[in-house]
């Protein structure tokens, strides 16, 4: 949206507060719904193209055999992930890990409950506040499929405390809340070979990087690895 005199609009703070991880802020810029977490962009609403193809990459790797599978998200966003996961029959339980309450405070009561409300209110849905290492760290809950979007990507997080999740300890983690064969899939805002070397590394196999064309730039991609057993 722009000005009479075509000067694109400043985007307007709905809700701006602070967190236990710092400041997360609402912004409507436009059309677009925007969060911003200690000034750093994380994603609007304007595609979710990324977001579907994180939760369908993790469908279409797992075994064609597995019945009613559970799946695990990391970060709730805007909800495209959730929302696209809720309107597959085939999942399971959906449970949802995210640290940041104003997030959920926003999908539940918020400008964001249009795009995530059908989903909350599905039975197979789930909304864990936590931290998500802490959680696969601590919990003994077992999926089929884990799919992460906390940050930018494995070499661009939003705080240097993510770091430690795309680490062989932290990839380590991860695989221990998944089943034998569950899968792993990581979004991230440009491809990361690095990263695809310790996937492999860290013990995951039929290791690959699915790219998502983007207007311009670099492609998104997602990252998927598969648990042996």
């Amino acid at each position: 949206m722009s000005t009479p005199y075509g000067i694109p609009e400043a985007p307007e703070v709905l809700d701006r507060r602070e967190g236990p991880y710092g400041e997360v802020a609402l912004r409507r810029h436009g059309g677009l719904l925007q969060i911003i977490a200690n000034g750093c962009f994380l994603m609007d609403t304007s595609d979710g193209r990324s977001e579907r193809l994180l939760v369908d990459a993790a469908l279409a790797a797992l075994d064609p055999g597995t019945a009613d599978p559970a799946v695990l998200i990391g970060g709730l966003g805007v909800g495209f992930s959730l929302a696209h996961a809720a309107g597959q029959a085939r999942w399971g339980r959906i449970a949802v890990v995210e640290r940041e309450p104003a997030i959920i405070g926003w999908h539940r009561s918020g400008p964001l409950a249009e795009l995530s409300g059908a989903a909350l209110a599905d039975p197979r849905t789930e909304i864990v506040e936590q931290d998500l290492i802490a959680y696969v760290k601590e919990t003994s809950d077992t999926f089929d499929a884990l799919c992460l979007d906390i940050d930018n990507g494995p070499d661009w997080t939003v705080d240097e405390g993510n770091e430690g999740l795309y680490s062989p300890d932290g990839l380590a983690a991860c695989a221990r809340v998944l089943k034998p064969r569950g899968v792993l899939a990581v979004w991230s805002a440009k491809p990361s070979p690095e990263f695809e070397g310790t996937l492999r590394n860290a013990g995951f196999r039929q290791v690959r990087t699915e790219e998502i064309p983007v207007a311009r730039g670099v492609p998104d991609v997602v990252h998927i690895g598969v648990r042996p057993g």
